[in-house]
């Protein structure tokens, strides 16, 4: 059962893949594939648990003679409901983020963006669109990021190539603003969550390393723009009195979003309580705030401010989280049928240095999508505590592990050298209607030339932090 197991994640993982390709959408393909996957653990679970969880199903039968009802009520109520709590409480946090961006979103919370960026010169567009990418991603995710910075370029400028390059600087910089902290993207969430890295450390070991993967990219790319752009020409449309939060109202709205995502960590670590609780506290408060701001409106008979706009955010990242479900139901029955494990003993057979193996998992997410990469990588090992590891290849395992920097920082990065690497690319895609050959023949190198230099950074980084 273990070879049908892996075959059949095997199948889903090259169906990801070539999702450009097939046109089955990835999410749809991960959940088949991780509700199949413990559908046939179920099956034939006993042979998994007699080993895995010897002494826990020991525990469990209290005396009684092992049967198919005790092994299948193991299976359900220590095993999957294990692996389920921490896929629901990652889930729970995406869902308040996402509902957090919905509310800023909906209030024209990000609408003040688009006064910085229109402007003629193109090096002011460029730069400046980018580092709001940055900043912003390091508290939401990036295709969040990426999609609200295209929705505004389209409304700036007018030129589609010059469009095209701006968008793709935009896609970099927001991919490597994700990697700077805990909470700016999926990967790096599910290596905190798993309790790999701090934030604070993460954040020290990542900040030079995701600047200079984002700057040197860029930079190549500021020489393929004009000295001037074409911009849109604005429009002006009348909204209405009571249509329109005042701007002191949206910068107290946007300013409590923005931090509260940032104390996350810290109430973590003082409360000890799961991350997605700190989420709702801070979107319990801007859901009270926009009810008083907007009580105007709600009293009439205008309709609900949240009723209303563009709903792609919300669409485009449903999906990342029915993706990030079924991957990780996929991966979690790896881990119990011990596909895993014989996953480790190859990798320390073909590719011992953790360096040179992060880096292959990085080129491997330019061709699959780096959220299934990054959490089968993190996956393969182990987190060894610091009072067992007894030799330097242990340390690179403990909390804090450069294992663990480098895994997230090579498939976010590395997702980067295609467009089909991570969802955000695939917004990209769609949006300006770019096609796959175009970015390789203009993007890829430069990201590749970034990703080698912000590796070299690393190293610096870490020997000075260690």
């Amino acid at each position: 059962m273990t070879i049908a197991i892996g075959i059949l994640m095997l199948l889903s993982y090259i169906l990801i893949a070539s999702e450009h390709i097939t046109n089955i959408n990835k999410a749809a393909t991960a959940m088949f594939a991780g509700v199949a996957g413990w559908v046939l653990f179920m099956c034939t679970g006993t042979e998994f648990i007699s080993t895995i969880h010897a002494a826990e199903f020991t525990e469990y039968l209290d005396g009684a003679a092992p049967d198919w009802q005790h092994s299948h009520q193991f299976i359900a109520n220590n095993v999957f409901l294990r692996h389920s709590m921490y896929i629901c409480s990652l889930v729970m946090y995406l869902l308040a983020t996402i509902a957090i961006v919905d509310v800023l979103n909906a209030n024209e919370c990000f609408g003040f963006l688009k006064g910085w960026i229109r402007n003629r010169n193109s090096q002011w567009v460029l730069w400046i669109s980018c580092i709001i990418a940055f900043l912003l991603s390091a508290n939401l995710d990036n295709l969040t990021t990426t999609m609200l910075m295209l929705l505004i370029l389209k409304k700036v400028v007018a030129d589609d190539t010059q469009r095209l390059y701006i968008g793709a600087a935009v896609l970099i910089a927001a991919n490597c603003g994700g990697c700077l902290t805990v909470i700016g993207d999926i990967t790096s969430l599910m290596v905190w969550s798993k309790g790999a890295v701090t934030p604070g450390n993460f954040t020290g070991a990542m900040v030079l390393p995701a600047l200079v993967a984002m700057i040197v990219p860029v930079a190549l790319i500021s020489r393929k723009l004009p000295s001037t752009i074409s911009l849109v020409r604005p429009t002006v449309i009348f909204r209405g009195d009571d249509d329109l939060l005042p701007l002191w109202q949206r910068i107290i709205l946007m300013a409590i979003g923005m931090c509260g995502l940032w104390f996350v960590p810290t109430f973590n670590r003082i409360t000890l309580l799961p991350p997605f609780l700190g989420a709702l506290c801070v979107l319990c408060l801007l859901w009270v705030l926009n009810e008083i701001f907007n009580r105007g409106r709600m009293r009439s008979e205008q309709p609900s401010i949240l009723q209303g706009g563009d709903h792609r955010l919300l669409y485009e990242s449903i999906q990342v989280i029915m993706f990030l479900v079924g991957m990780s139901l996929s991966v979690s029955v790896l881990i119990e049928c011990g596909v895993m494990q014989v996953l480790h003993r190859w990798a320390d057979a073909l590719v011992p240095n953790i360096y040179i193996f992060s880096v292959i998992m990085g080129f491997f997410s330019a061709v699959m999508d780096n959220v299934a990469l990054v959490l089968t990588g993190i996956n393969v090992y182990d987190i060894v505590p610091a009072d067992v590891a007894a030799t330097s290849h242990d340390l690179l395992f403990d909390v804090n592990g450069s294992y663990w920097h480098m895994i997230v920082y090579c498939g976010i990065v590395g997702g980067l050298l295609l467009p089909i690497g991570n969802t955000a690319g695939y917004a990209l895609m769609r949006s300006e209607d770019m096609s796959m050959w175009w970015y390789f023949k203009h993007i890829t190198l430069k990201v590749l030339l970034g990703w080698a230099l912000g590796l070299g950074v690393y190293f610096l980084v870490i020997n000075f932090i260690r």
